[in-house]
């Protein structure tokens, strides 16, 4: 059986292969490919786009064909509906099965298009689903932030409101490569229902994600980690809910004045140099006033971009895990910090909510009621038996969901009901 992924990213071996650094994202396709890749009977061959790429580059890696293709744009019409480059690959690797993994970006249309052309069988994984996520885009943002603009938000015309218009006009991509397939890989009741609505006609397969290998490797204990210590994955636009943890934190600080947040990535409230200022965003200016407010400045800390192994160690060190966002499907960090065995509370939205049993093996609340974030922290922080339980259960229930084999044995069986018998 010979299958091709379309994904947005160089994977680590294919980036070696062309002599650069690997991306810190996208590590759950790491062990999903190397797992996919080494089953009897299986030739997996991954496309992606590249930068600078005129066409196509093929990429020989241990098990697995690479193939660098020149990135697709939104206003690219005429590639989006015929891409010579798709075409190409498709006639040179002749593929039973095309599995595209997200539907955010153009080319994710543009392959649909040319496997629909040659007859290929197609598969979409979703991901993220930009055409609901622009509906959530302004998450109960002041009318001024959300219409407030930096300069490089107007140079780049990513302000909230360009966010949003952005989302929108991915999301009519989406939508259309939605429509034109017969199969829907998914693992969330909120993309099942979603999809179901868009493509009603399309047969939808259940597949849960495996994760990053680092974190299969590592167990939370509460005796090591910081105590009263919050970790947010994310935080830099909107939809992750930053401004409503730091309201939440006027709370937190009042019963455990030592509580600390810190966040992943760049710290988006950087102006020390003009480039800082520059490159500020309107939404991290405001957070910025936000934590001058309220007083926040020694309570926030950010920890700049981390790779795997640093993730994997500020979750270890962290007190409970925090996901605040507005809308989501599944929170790869979330499924993270549960791996891990990190007390979790999470906003109760999009697909998070078949990921926590609640007051079983973490805390849900209302996204946009702060309030309620801070008395499920507050009590997580207070009674050492609800994070020992929680921490215990979320592992068990994680390292079911996102067992390697497993998951790998699933997707083979989808393939295989994808296909026509006789040619498996």
């Amino acid at each position: 059986m010979k299958i091709l992924w379309l994904i947005n990213i160089a994977l680590p071996e294919a980036s070696l292969l062309m002599n650069e650094k690997p991306s810190p994202f996208g590590g759950w396709l790491i062990n999903a490919s190397k797992d996919l890749a080494i089953q009897d009977g299986i030739k997996l061959s991954i496309a992606f786009p590249k930068k600078g790429i005129q066409n196509f580059k093929k990429l020989e890696g241990d098990k697995i064909t690479y193939y660098a293709f020149k990135p697709v744009k939104d206003k690219d019409k005429e590639i989006i509906e015929n891409n010579t480059n798709f075409l190409e690959i498709i006639k040179e690797f002749k593929p039973d099965i095309v599995h595209i993994y997200g539907t955010e970006l153009a080319h994710s249309l543009s392959m649909v298009n040319a496997c629909n052309r040659e007859k290929i069988k197609i598969a979409i994984s979703i991901q993220g689903l930009v055409s609901v996520i622009s509906k959530h885009t302004f998450a109960n943002l002041p009318w001024k932030v959300v219409y407030g603009a930096t300069p490089r938000n107007i140079l780049r015309k990513d302000n909230v409101i360009g966010l949003q218009k952005l989302f929108f006009k991915k999301g009519k991509n989406e939508i259309e490569a939605i429509k034109k397939v017969n199969h829907i890989i998914g693992r969330t009741t909120w993309d099942k229902a979603y999809t179901s609505q868009i493509n009603p006609n399309a047969q939808y397969h259940f597949c849960n994600e495996t994760l990053r290998e680092e974190f299969y490797k590592h167990k939370w204990d509460i005796k090591k980690c910081e105590k009263h210590s919050i970790f947010l994955s994310q935080a830099h636009y909107p939809i992750k809910g930053f401004h409503f943890v730091l309201e939440a934190m006027l709370l937190m600080l009042k019963r455990f004045p030592d509580t600390r947040v810190y966040v992943s990535g760049k710290d988006i409230t950087k102006s020390d140099t003009l480039k800082d200022k520059l490159l500020m965003t309107y939404y991290g200016k405001y957070i910025k006033k936000l934590i001058k407010d309220y007083k926040l400045e020694k309570s926030i800390i950010f920890t700049e971009p981390l790779d795997e192994k640093q993730m994997c160690e500020r979750f270890l060190k962290s007190n409970i895990f925090v996901s605040a966002s507005t809308i989501e499907n599944e929170s790869n960090s979330l499924s993270e910090a549960k791996m891990l065995g990190v007390p979790s509370v999470s906003s109760y939205v999009g697909g998070v909510i078949d990921r926590i049993n609640h007051n079983e093996d973490g805390f849900f609340y209302q996204h946009d009621a702060p309030y309620m974030l801070a008395y499920y922290v507050c009590e997580i922080f207070s009674n050492k038996d609800i994070a020992l339980k929680f921490s215990k259960k979320a592992r068990e229930k994680a390292m079911k969901t996102h067992d390697r084999e497993t998951n790998a044995n699933r997707l083979i069986e989808i393939y295989r009901n994808i296909l026509p018998k006789r040619e498996f």
